[in-house]
């Protein structure tokens, strides 16, 4: 098949296959159109969508690696001048790796939400959105230029503000929806500058022609500065990842985001929203290659990132909440590869990251159910004997990502690591720090959650107390969420005498699901995918730039690696902040509340966020309402409304009221002006006469 192309009617049926099944859940199974359509009809037409995408996305790929490969215009939009605006795929490793993962934990998310979502009043229209969402994610993958790339980058944004707003009647859901769409806006705003300049310059939006002008933009200077062209670009571009990847300062809205019901938490997560960036980048390495400036901004921004959202992941009480802090770390660990120049590194973590983090959400998410809506750790523990199929399966998730050898994460998490040792740019001694030290975090806060869920004391079914000793009484957001979360779920949590259950076949069967690749994928793929050739001609890393050489040079085989790291620094500080966990809240429940009493300033810096929050709502926030009503009480009072209107109304009646003495009515009066007039006529004129 080498050198064949793929058939362009089947990839547009990956996409469209999912945007059907939302067609017919959105439109027909909702009041749009008179809900014609059931439940059963709804979860049937999306899931057989996404599971049509999923099967091509997987032949897809296997093409792929036979060698078949697709860049070509599937539709034409519009042509000015020389500028082409189309809808296009380029089908290679990268784009279809990254469909299969799409598609194939989309499609866990779906059979999921039968379960979760079957006594919700939306339950439809929810999986309408994820359909929706899915869609639009498959179009940002596939594309081959930027416009399409804007057009799925702007969709799944959208999509998420509908997804996490989708319980509209909660005010908090409604704040974090907005909070989201706002913060990428700003992203976003970026990342279209990055997009206009590589347009202006290259005269283009096809990411070969514009690849294939690399040299030259390398050579041109940002118009008016001495600042290089390309990494004005690629910086601005980045700022756009920052916004959909949620990296430091952008990224505020994530955790925020757990409003939205459990499932969609995994999708936007795990596989789609937060890695479209990590994607985007990747795809765009042959320009990024050319600035170390951008890469080193990209590892400082990845290591801020990695290392203190964990910090905030240790104070964290409620169960999603916990995954999201783990999930901003780790996509700190991504973009810090993707400033290491290791690219496919970034890709590898993307792709390892989707199954364990999709399977810890989809895990919580059981948990929440079998707790009957109750997500605080606090009121759990002992619930492995209850839930015996989610206890596994988490355990499974959670040994990936703090990067146990043998399981998907160690593979990605460890060449992670080894790649920033390699990298001798700006910033590389402190990112080299980060990761180690996230490490531990990560391991700490991850089994803190995993002991205080599924080991220790029974602590639900008592009235919603809290065991103070067993974790620092870290509060929620917000006094509002607090008292919003007990008017709307005063009824959730176990009665006294109230046992915890497992869940239903359709939750816990993607959680089977989900563990398999969690375990197994990294050991399978680690060979191809870092060290072969999947992404050669895909992704490009310069000559200046060893981190991949070196990986590959000190590569000898996936249980090679596995057994190397039981003897690495990593595997000792993941072990050591296991232990640590289970000291503090299994053996000794005293020492996290010593560490509360002690570093009671820490811990309110950490529960506040370190007052990013804070700090947008008075500078940005409230920049904006006192230049909003600067300009209203300046600008539109007395500038437009008292200047230009009620003062041009004012000289018109005072011209008028001058005008109105002239107009006597009296004929004498307009004859003596008439003579005036002539009398006038003749002075002005006399001297222009003839003399005689």
């Amino acid at each position: 098949m080498a050198g064949q192309l793929l058939n362009p009617n089947l990839l547009l049926a990956v996409p469209l296959a999912p945007l059907a099944g939302a067609a017919i859940a959105g439109l027909l199974g909702t009041q749009f159109l008179g809900n014609l359509v059931g439940r059963k009809t709804s979860h049937t037409a999306t899931i057989l969508g996404v599971l049509i995408a999923f099967i091509l996305s997987v032949q897809t790929l296997l093409a792929v690696m036979d060698g078949a490969t697709f860049n070509g215009t599937i539709y034409n939009w519009m042509t000015i001048g020389t500028l082409k605006m189309e809808v296009g795929f380029q089908i290679d490793s990268l784009s279809a790796m990254m469909m299969c993962v799409v598609t194939f934990v989309s499609l866990m998310v779906h059979i999921y939400t039968i379960g979760y979502m079957k006594d919700d009043e939306g339950y439809n229209r929810f999986f309408a959105y994820i359909s929706l969402f899915t869609f639009s994610m498959l179009m940002l993958v596939m594309a081959n230029n930027f416009l399409q790339l804007f057009f799925g980058w702007e969709a799944v944004g959208l999509v998420s503000y509908l997804l996490i707003g989708f319980w509209y009647q909660r005010p908090t859901a409604i704040v974090a929806n907005m909070k989201a769409f706002l913060v990428n806006r700003v992203g976003d705003f970026g990342f279209i500058l990055g997009i206009g300049l590589l347009l202006a310059f290259a005269g283009t939006m096809n990411y070969q022609e514009v690849f294939a002008k690399k040299d030259e933009l390398a050579l041109l200077s940002l118009p008016g500065t001495d600042w290089a062209l390309l990494t004005v670009a690629c910086i601005c571009l980045f700022i756009g990842a920052m916004g959909k990847s949620a990296q430091f300062p952008l990224h505020v809205w994530l955790p925020d985001s757990m409003e939205g019901p459990t499932p969609i938490s995994a999708l936007i997560h795990a596989a789609t929203m937060v890695t479209a960036g990590i994607f985007m980048v990747s795809r765009m390495s042959p320009l990024f290659e050319l600035s170390d400036t951008a890469l080193s901004f990209i590892l400082v921004i990845g290591s801020i990132t990695a290392l203190f959202m964990g910090f905030l992941g240790i104070i964290q009480n409620d169960i999603k909440r916990v995954v999201a802090y783990s999930t901003l770390s780790q996509l700190g660990y991504m973009t810090v590869a993707l400033g290491s120049s290791a690219y496919s590194v970034a890709v590898f973590h993307l792709m390892t990251h989707a199954f364990f983090k999709a399977l810890l959400f989809l895990g919580a998410g059981s948990v929440i159910i079998g707790m009957h809506h109750d997500q605080d750790i606090r009121n759990m523990g002992g619930l492995r004997k209850y839930m015996p199929i989610t206890w596994i399966t988490s355990l499974v998730g959670s040994l990936a990502l703090i990067g146990t050898p043998l399981f998907s994460g160690f593979y990605s998490k460890d060449s992670i690591i080894e790649a920033v040792e390699a990298t001798h740019i700006w910033g590389a001694g402190f990112a080299q720090f980060a990761v180690l030290a996230g490490v531990f975090v990560t391991a700490f806060y991850s089994f803190r959650m995993y002991f205080l869920v599924f080991h220790g004391k029974e602590r639900f079914g008592q009235g919603h107390a809290h065991d103070d000793h067993h974790a620092p009484a870290a509060k929620h957001d917000s006094d509002a969420h607090d008292e919003e979360e007990e008017d709307d779920h005063a009824h959730h949590g176990l009665e006294p005498g109230q046992k915890p259950h497992e869940s239903p076949f359709v939750v816990w069967f993607p959680l089977v699901m989900l563990a398999i690749p969690s375990l197994l994928i990294g050991y399978l793929t680690i060979g191809p995918m870092l060290h072969g050739d999947f992404f050669k001609g895909v992704i490009f890393v310069g000559e200046n730039h060893p981190a991949m050489e070196e990986l590959s040079h000190e590569f000898h085989g996936a249980m090679a690696m596995a057994i190397h790291g039981l003897s690495t620094a990593p595997f000792w500080l993941a072990l050591s902040g296991v232990v640590a966990a289970y000291y503090c809240y299994m053996v000794n429940p005293r020492v996290p509340a010593w560490f509360f009493a002690k570093f009671h300033a820490i811990h309110t810096l950490l529960d506040n966020k370190y007052y990013m929050d804070k700090f947008n709502e008075v500078v940005f926030a409230g920049g904006a309402r006192l230049l909003g009503n600067g300009l209203w009480n300046f600008g539109d009072k007395k500038l437009i409304d008292g200047l230009l209107v009620n003062g041009s109304a004012k000289v018109v009646a005072w011209l008028s009221s001058l005008s109105r003495g002239l107009q006597t009515g009296y004929i004498y009066h307009y004859a003596f002006v008439m003579i005036l007039g002539v009398l006038g006529f003749l002075i002005y004129f006399l001297p222009f006469w003839p003399a005689k």
